[in-house]
């Protein structure tokens, strides 16, 4: 029997540990470097369809690649072009208002009125004493601490807006070059693979990538579809944002199997807030009308989408059982958030060809 050095078992054992521990430190250091080449790959393997396309229409790789990227970034401009004035107009516009009643109005006037309402539906409250309860409170506050947190908040907020940007940046460059280089990479795998198996390999691994592919550009094309039509649909009836709305319901059907629901939601809700500027279109609806009628047709958009638009746009992908779905998006979330959660259906996708042509078959032969 052959006895093993305890001290040797020991340090072995602990180097283990050490070595694991360090390999989880690093993924946990480089997790926002994995997250840009994760995001970066995705990308990529949406965009090889549209780039073989093109190729086949006898442009050569980096003009079809160039085209490609140019029009994706066409796209997001004309987003952010059709939303932020929008968005900053109705900033001015309710800075305005607030100006306006500040001019007009009396403060002292204010708060005489909010004390006879507040005393006239409360009779139990001692107006009085809560009132110079909220005095001594404003009075012992530090405005210079306050005015410390708000700018500090301030600089956090203006350096994850600058940090967002930067990483959509190298987000973008690292897309582009993985869609450039994307078959030299597929031949260096492939070189990695023994040449007996390598074929077999290859069928595989070109499945996998053309099921990712149209994955990404099936969903795409759905939240193309939901956000034109909500476009042309809240601008009829007169909703309030339609342009924003319309973003909502493009970036929400992104998210496989219940982001339609989600963002038709938030639009229903937004057009059931009286005072939000609904009443406009053809048929001047107002509150909670509007709403009623947006979710009628949200009701109906999302039976036609899941029995005749999904499954047409999506033939040419893997089809995965609605509960292989469901699982994969809560882990692909839990791990991820959002962008784990989209990456998740074409990872299971990519498990689920494996299973049907390489471990079946294996246990059939058996």
């Amino acid at each position: 029997m052959k006895i093993h050095n305890p001290f040797r078992v020991a340090l072995v054992a602990t180097l283990g540990v050490g070595v694991g521990l360090l390999l989880i430190g690093s993924i946990q250091a480089l997790s926002t470097i994995l997250l840009y080449v994760g995001t970066a790959l995705f990308l990529s393997l949406g965009l090889e369809p549209i780039v073989g396309w093109l190729e086949k229409r006898r442009l050569p790789r980096w003009a079809a690649v160039l085209v490609t990227i140019l029009g994706v970034l066409a796209v997001f401009a004309g987003i952010i072009l059709a939303v932020v004035p929008i968005i900053v107009d109705q900033i001015v516009q309710l800075i305005g208002q607030i100006d306006v009643i500040v001019q007009t109005s009396n403060l002292d006037d204010i708060v005489e009125q909010v004390r006879q309402w507040v005393q006239t539906n409360f009779p139990g409250i001692n107006v009085d004493q809560a009132w110079q309860y909220v005095e001594n409170w404003y009075t012992s506050l530090d405005v210079g601490s306050i005015g410390g947190e708000i700018g500090g908040s301030i600089i956090a907020i203006l350096g994850t807006v600058i940090a967002g940007f930067g990483g959509a940046f190298i987000v973008l460059i690292l897309t582009i070059y993985f869609t450039a280089s994307t078959p030299s990479l597929k031949s260096a795998v492939y070189q990695l693979v023994p040449a007996s198996k390598r074929p077999r390999f290859i069928d595989l691994a070109e499945q996998i990538v053309d099921s990712v592919g149209f994955y990404v550009i099936g969903q795409i094309s759905l939240g193309v579809i939901n956000g034109v039509l909500s476009a042309i649909f809240l601008t009829i009836i007169g909703a309030p944002f339609p342009a924003v709305l319309a973003v909502v319901a493009f970036f929400f059907s992104l998210i496989p199997l219940v982001g339609t629901l989600t963002g038709s939601t938030i639009i229903v809700l937004t057009c059931l807030i009286p005072g939000l500027g609904g009443g406009g279109g053809l048929f001047g609806l107002q509150s909670p009308t509007l709403a009623l009628v947006a979710a009628v047709y949200y009701l109906v958009y999302m039976q036609i989408e899941a029995y005749i638009v999904s499954p047409r746009i999506m033939n040419r992908a893997v089809s995965i059982p609605g509960a292989v779905v469901v699982i994969a998006a809560l882990a692909g979330a839990a791990l991820g958030q959002l962008l784990g959660a989209l990456v998740a259906i074409p990872v299971a996708a990519s498990i689920l060809i494996i299973y049907r042509q390489v471990i079946i078959p294996r246990q059939n032969e058996r």
